[in-house]
């Protein structure tokens, strides 16, 4: 939606209704909306952003599968992942428009895009073309990325921004609870090409009450400051005497701050653990404990319920308490002990189911409390240079989060070397030694003769040999050893490399989660720069103070 197209409130107010194919692009509100239809907005722009993510890393959860079907190299699927996530990352930077055009057209056919493109996803006739639906679908994440929590905000008053969030950042762990939810249950009846389709279908039922339901403040309300719901008088009385397009001047050169940019890479590293939950799970508890794809995704269960719970109860204990910086350090400090202990277990393969069980529930809490409230002081620090540049703000720190992202995806490989045998050749090996078990038997027991057979083509040994061979060995069981020569093959070329990959997988993957333990302690120092309260007495003097400011400017209105 363009700005000419969209005045100030008092001009919507003597518009003539538009029709309903006007309705489905024109969305802009000229009053702040009562709290019922507000909640109603708010819900619409979850259940969306976790729609979305459904659609996003659905992917992930069947990355086994695919990468078989595909007969995609473990570097090949890494490579999916870093092209969407850097396309995504320029596709922030342009969803920063969204303060010109309006944000619910951008999530509303957005949505719309990306479940069709997930149905397509399936119907894929080679990898490389499933590499650029995935890329188109990974600019429409990065669009709605930034759209959709910036709606988040113009609906939610400062005193509860961090529930808001809270709920809104529910959208991609709920999108990944979703997905461990559904695959769980159905991979044993169904093919991953089915599980697309599921997510599609899904997307597609949530476009059509998003296309019906979802609106947004005109520019002049939006382009404000509001600290609670008793503000929603002066807003529109001055929104009647804001011009929107002297609103749009120098967003990017007011963004370019330490507390902005430096608080969204902090919040970038933090999340590398959570970047890895999604994108590596299912390889590495495979890779180092057996795992399938069903028990792991049913694992991950552990951590995503229990992120999205702390989510809402961080953001409303923060709105309680008027403060955001406390729960932020508390829940950054829980995940370094957490994450310490879960890098750990990296290199004790007996570690049983519940113990990780436990643990992911532990950082999927503190996790919760230090990204709620984070997201509520984010906006509020962009809020205190230029509320108009809401959208310019969230496409900054949405840029920097794609670019963590993609670069994290490709370093994964380099640092544990040991992923791409196991995920390429690991279980090759392991169904080739189950079958060859029987002939390898024999091949042990005879190693010396063996060693000298293999120095000729199959069949062409000395008479002598041959002879030799079959007295000491009989021919059942040469016939064993030549029925098992595929399988004895794989072994041959795959097999002392998968080994040593298994070996030093362990280490390798302890490795990465330290790094990702470096990304939460640089969290840290960020939080004393954003903007906030760190006592609750003070905040709420402060809600006193804007409260009398606010009585005394809508008095002079009034006089006006």
């Amino acid at each position: 939606m363009s700005v000419s197209s969209s005045t100030g409130a008092g001009a919507a107010e003597g518009a003539a209704a538009p029709g309903l194919a006007a309705r489905l692009w024109r969305r802009d509100l000229p009053h702040y909306p009562e709290t019922g239809r507000r909640y109603a907005y708010l819900g619409i722009v979850v259940v969306t952003t976790i729609v979305l993510y459904y659609l996003l890393y659905i992917q992930y959860a069947v990355a086994t599968s695919i990468m078989t079907h595909y007969e995609m190299s473990f570097g090949f699927f890494i490579l999916m992942s870093v092209v969407g996530n850097a396309i995504g990352a320029f596709a922030s930077l342009l969803a920063g428009l969204a303060d010109r055009w309006g944000r619910a057209n951008l999530v509303v056919y957005g949505l719309l895009i990306a479940g069709l493109l997930v149905l397509v996803l399936p119907q894929s006739p080679d990898k490389t073309t499933f590499l650029v639906l995935f890329a188109v679908l990974s600019f429409i994440e990065g669009i709605v990325l930034v759209a959709t929590p910036a709606l988040i905000r113009d609906f939610s008053p400062q005193l509860g921004r961090a529930t808001a969030m809270g709920f809104w950042t529910m959208g991609p762990v709920l999108g990944s609870l979703v997905v461990t939810t559904v695959t769980s249950a159905t991979l044993d009846s169904s093919s991953w090409q089915d599980e697309l389709r599921y997510s599609g279908f899904a997307a597609l039922v949530v476009f059509v009450v998003a296309l019906f339901g979802l609106r947004e403040l005109s520019p002049a309300l939006r382009d404000q400051i509001m600290v609670s719901m008793r503000d929603r008088a002066l807003v529109e009385a001055r929104a009647k005497g804001i011009d929107p397009d002297q609103q749009l001047s120098g967003h990017w050169r007011q963004m370019m701050r330490l507390d902005v940019v430096g608080s969204a890479f902090a919040i970038s590293v933090y999340l590398l653990l959570y970047y890895a939950a999604v994108g590596n799970f299912v390889i590495y508890f495979s890779a180092t404990f057996g795992y399938s794809e069903q028990r792991t995704n049913g694992l991950a269960n552990w951590y995503w319920a229990a992120n999205a719970i702390a989510l809402v109860v961080a953001g409303l204990l923060s709105d309680r308490l008027g403060v955001r910086k406390p729960l932020m350090v508390v829940g950054g400090i829980g995940s370094v002990v957490a994450t310490a202990v879960f890098a750990q277990l990296a290199v004790h393969p007996d570690t049983g189911y519940y113990t990780f069980a436990w643990l992911f529930i532990g950082i999927g809490v503190f996790g919760g409390l230090a990204y709620a409230p984070w997201m509520a002081s984010f906006t509020e620090t962009v809020e205190k240079h230029n509320p108009a540049a809401t959208a310019t703000g969230l496409a900054v720190w949405g840029w920097i989060l794609r670019i963590v992202v993609a670069c994290s995806a490709a370093f994964v490989p380099l640092v544990v070397t040991s992923v791409t045998p196991i995920v390429e050749h690991g279980h090759e090996v392991q169904v080739a030694s189950e079958q060859a078990a029987p002939a390898l038997a024999i091949v042990n027991q005879h190693q010396a003769l063996f060693g000298e057979l293999g120095k000729y083509p199959a069949g062409q040994a000395p008479p002598e040999l041959q002879a030799r061979a079959a007295k000491e060995v009989g021919l059942p069981g040469l016939a064993t050893v030549q029925k098992a020569q595929p399988q004895l093959k794989v072994l041959k070329e795959h097999g002392a490399k998968v080994k040593e990959a298994s070996e030093d997988g362990p280490g390798q993957w302890r490795t990465w989660w330290y790094v990702c333990l470096g990304g939460q302690i640089v969290f840290l120092p960020f939080i004393f720069i954003m903007t906030g309260r760190w006592s609750p007495k003070r905040a709420r003097e402060d809600a006193e103070e804007h409260q009398r400011a606010i009585e005394k400017e809508m008095a002079a209105l009034a006089k006006e």
